[in-house]
């Protein structure tokens, strides 16, 4: 099984460079995972995807946001939200039980400067995330979160260390709450599997950064012990990335092999 997450920065605008993606690879995605759908559930492109052999599951608003799930498997005890009236006006929660594993698709705040209201609302949101796996998950269980994180883990992550200390992302408090889900019970797949080993997933538009590879490492595959024993490789796909038409997102999808 292939499990990947890719944050394609609008479905609509990123349809038809996705579907050429899956046909580049041979469509051997078997869950796709996407994130800033940037679209309500109505305008979902479903179909196109279902006629390469995916069912659906989406959680969109309009201009924003926007979780799906694709799955050649059958999609079971499909879950939008938390559950939480406030947290859930912006829809960056969805999960689906895919033959034995819970797969958790999440587009976590990007935040904003120390001590601005969307600062202190990611914090609060990787909060509600720790006790919502507290309160309905074990780290004994086959359990996968994946997504677009908006944290790097440390300065291996990041291209330039000492130029973006303490930026969006980077800072201390940001990291602080992203091992705490880990400290639950979950590991970094891809830290696990190449602790040395740089994987950048997201690159700035200005600059050819993706060229020269200035990019900063935000979209992971979290998972439980029994889901990293079989973990077999975590790989980062630029081929998206680096096509100048249709226009790609500024993030490159990363897939974890079982």
């Amino acid at each position: 099984m292939k499990i990947c997450t890719f944050n394609v920065n609008s479905i609509r605008t990123r349809k038809d460079l996705l579907i050429q993606w899956l046909m580049h690879r041979s469509r051997d995605i078997d869950v796709l995972c996407v994130q800033e759908t940037k679209c309500v559930d109505t305008e979902f492109p479903s179909t196109n995807f279902k006629t390469l052999g995916y069912n659906s599951a989406v959680s969109g608003q309009k201009s924003y946001n926007g979780v799906a799930i694709f799955s050649k498997p059958p999609l079971l005890e499909v879950k939008k939200g938390f559950g939480n009236d406030y947290l859930d006006q912006q829809k960056r929660f969805i999960s689906a039980k895919i033959d034995d594993i819970t797969i958790i698709n999440i587009y976590a705040p990007h935040g904003d400067e120390r001590g601005k209201d969307k600062f202190n609302y990611k914090l609060d949101w990787y909060d509600h995330l720790l006790t919502y796996l507290k309160q309905n998950f074990s780290p004994d269980e086959p359990l996968v979160i994946t997504g677009d994180l908006n944290v790097t883990r440390g300065d291996i992550d990041i291209h330039d260390p000492e130029a973006m200390q303490d930026i969006i992302g980077t800072m201390p408090e940001e990291r602080a709450q992203l091992e705490k889900i880990l400290e639950w019970g979950l590991k970094d797949s891809f830290r696990e599997l190449y602790p040395e080993k740089q994987g950048f997933t997201w690159w700035d538009y200005v600059g050819g950064a993706v060229w020269t590879n200035k990019g900063m490492r935000l979209d992971y595959v979290l998972c439980t012990a029994p889901v990293l024993k079989q973990i077999k490789s975590v790989e980062v796909d630029t081929w998206p990335r680096k096509r100048r038409e249709p226009k790609p997102s500024d993030h490159a999808p990363l897939i974890a092999t079982l």
